[in-house]
């Protein structure tokens, strides 16, 4: 078994490979095109009506009678927390770069994201027959940008229009696929004269690159012998699973050549769920971290790590399973939330249909149907071995616009339609101005609050008026503050008080809330300890200046006065609440606003306009580099800036210019 992802840049051709990979398996029975939103992946009607991925969708096939799960992830920066979801989960990704873009912005963004999870990666080079399109150059792009070491299984033969076909460096053969049949049958040939010299050369580069993590490869090459192929696979296949190689394939998928290769080196190179190391894990009862086997006969453990919302089934959870195995009807622990939940269907996934199984063991993708309670991140297994695996950061939402139902009688609605939402996407927050009772949602960027927002009206019948895009800002501290905060009152005849002194000090940028307590447990029980802790961390949720989340805000408990008599859990978590508003507001806050990082795409005769441009709207310009059909800026600017950008870009670079932001920090709030 496979658990694979397809990560790339937007329009590197993630879903028209993926639509290949399907037809060729027997999976479906004709090629969808993204072009004409007949993808079968993309099945939601905003990816049609886009033309881009927005949710992973899931799909299992079979390639030589071994199973392949696929995610097929959106390119999108706004969509990053579906990447990151995605990658969680997986054993294998197949990284696609388009043949003329190279390393774009947004494919960095996932191979840190893939580094970050531990995936171990194959590439493929697509769109070998655009203008343009240089295989070599892409090589040294992945050398130069990510750090890693591409070595190429396969060279094209001719690029652009004149793109025919493979040389397989294994084999020393030429391949050239039928366009009859779509590119499903292929056949080999003999290297042409012209071509031996190029082919011996990288044949020679891919033995040396091996040599160094292979003795008996040294030997043989030092020799003079020939080195079997099957030991040059043996040592590929290692190293790619511990991520010190990443084994290149060349195709174009539009033009139906170089996807069986392709799924050939899934099987041969990329890890099954039995190769890889013990997953970490903290077992809730001995309070400690341990190595969990990836083991069929071991206790239950799985992760949720996305919802997807069905109008008959309900909530749709899909769980990766690590350890044990599932049947369906059964109850599990949900051990997050420490509750049963029941199994009552588990489902195989293939897009937006499904197939029925009774069960599913370890290293399997399947969907819960069932589940009430669970969310992304949540842990499932048995009340006799609660272990938590590892959940997932997302990334804060950035901007947000109100939302009000146009009738009273949307209003139920509304919210109901939301809360599934936010419940699918974990950077999708919903929040209520006190003040105004206005609310107020907030997302990843102008498109991700697009998508949601024409969600709720097509998909969800609801109708709503929705105001301009905000920025969402943060408020923090700048200096330390010591503060004693006494709560006594009488509340149902009972005396309540809290006698507590705590410091509230600025901790460094991106370090998030913390709180520390230096006090023994006899001079203030651990359970009171937790309530302090409570009221504080729940109290930074709301600033003193304007309302927004208080951030990098280091707070420690330092005395306690202590009654068993009078003192409860209450009072010690509302002196808490109340203390840190009155602290934070002697703590001289300030505003923060979101800084994005901006890489702007475009030819090089706008590259000053554009520049200018940004530095006007407070950007800060990094570096600039030089790719063969336009020059890529890399930049920083404040989120409030750069509204209605994509307009004022387009109109600069006469609609050829490209842009893609993503959050970087919070920086002071200067004007």
């Amino acid at each position: 078994m496979r658990n694979i992802g397809i990560m790339a840049h937007i329009d590197a051709g993630k879903t028209t490979t993926s639509e290949r990979i399907l037809y060729y398996t027997g999976k479906s029975h004709k090629i969808g095109e993204v072009d004409d939103g007949s993808a079968t992946m993309d099945w939601m009607e905003q990816e049609q009506d886009r033309g881009i991925t927005i949710v992973s969708a899931a799909t299992t096939c079979y390639w030589k009678n071994d199973q392949i799960n696929i995610i097929d992830t959106p390119g999108h920066v706004d969509f990053t927390a579906e990447v990151e979801r995605s990658l969680r989960v997986l054993d294998g990704a197949v990284a696609i770069f388009c043949a003329v873009g190279g390393v774009e912005p947004q494919s960095e963004t996932v191979w840190h994201q893939a580094d970050k999870y531990k995936v171990a990666r194959i590439v493929y080079i697509n769109k070998m027959d655009r203008t343009g399109a240089n295989f070599f150059n892409v090589l040294g792009d992945i050398e130069k940008k990510l750090g890693a070491r591409p070595i190429p299984l396969y060279l094209p033969i001719g690029s652009e229009n004149s793109y025919e076909g493979n040389i397989d460096l294994l084999r020393m053969e030429e391949i050239r696929w039928d366009m009859d049949t779509q590119g499903e049958t292929f056949s080999y040939s003999p290297l042409a004269e012209e071509r031996k010299a190029l082919a011996e050369e990288w044949r020679e580069k891919l033995v040396d690159s091996l040599s160094s993590f292979s003795d008996e490869i040294t030997e043989l090459f030092l020799e003079g012998e020939e080195i079997p192929n099957e030991l040059i696979k043996k040592v590929l296949r290692k190293e790619t699973i511990e991520r010190n190689v990443m084994p290149v394939f060349v195709g174009s998928s539009l033009k139906n050549k170089g996807v069986q290769p392709l799924l050939d080196g899934v099987l041969d190179y990329l890890p099954s769920p039995t190769d890889l190391p013990a997953v970490n894990c903290h077992h809730m009862k001995k309070d400690e971290e341990i190595k969990l086997e990836r083991d069929v006969n071991g206790p239950l453990a799985g992760l949720v790590f996305k919802i997807q919302q069905d109008r008959e089934m309900g909530p749709l959870c899909f769980v990766r399973l690590y350890s044990g195995s599932l049947k369906s009807g059964t109850a599990v622990m949900n051990i997050n939330k420490k509750k049963r939940e029941r199994v009552n269907r588990l489902l195989r996934m293939h897009s937006n249909n499904h197939e029925q199984i009774n069960s599913i063991d370890a290293g399997d993708i399947a969907v819960i149907v069932g589940m009430k309670l669970a969310q992304t991140g949540d842990t499932i297994g048995s009340e006799g071995y609660p272990v938590l695996l590892e959940s997932m950061d997302f990334p804060e939402p950035v901007i947000s616009v109100a939302i009000e139902p146009r009738t009273i009688s949307d209003q139920d609605k509304l919210r109901q339609s939301l809360e599934i939402l936010q419940r699918e996407d974990p950077t999708f927050a919903v929040r209520e101005n006190e003040e105004t009772g206005q609310l107020v949602i907030a997302g990843m960027g102008e498109l991700h609050l697009d998508v949601l927002t024409t969600r709720l009206m097509k998909e969800y019948k609801v109708e709503a008026n929705i105001g301009n895009p905000q920025v969402s800002y943060r408020e923090a501290i700048t200096r330390a503050v010591e503060h004693r905060e006494v709560f006594d009152k009488t509340l149902a005849g009972k005396e309540n008080r809290a006698d507590i002194t705590f410091r509230i000090e600025p901790d460094q940028r991106g370090a998030g809330n913390s709180f520390h307590s230096e006090l023994p447990k006899n001079k203030l029980p651990l359970d009171f300890q937790e309530a302090v802790k409570r009221g504080i961390l729940n109290a930074l949720q709301s600033g003193t200046l304007m309302g927004y989340a208080m951030i990098d805000v280091k707070a420690t408990l330092l005395d306690a006065v202590y009654d068993t008599n009078v003192s409860t859990e209450l009072a010690f978590e509302t002196a808490a609440s109340l203390g840190l508003d009155n602290a934070c507001r002697k703590g001289a806050p300030v505003l923060m606003e979101p800084v994005m990082h901006v890489d702007i795409m475009c030819p090089v005769d706008y590259v000053g306009d554009v520049i200018s441009s940004l530095t006007q709207r407070g950007g800060l310009v990094h570096s600039m580099e030089t790719k063969p059909s336009f020059e890529l800026v890399k930049a920083q600017a404040p989120m409030a800036k750069l509204f209605g950008y994509s307009t004022v870009l387009r109109s600069q670079t006469q609609g050829r210019g490209t842009f893609s932001l993503e959050f970087s920090h919070f920086a002071e709030k200067l004007n």
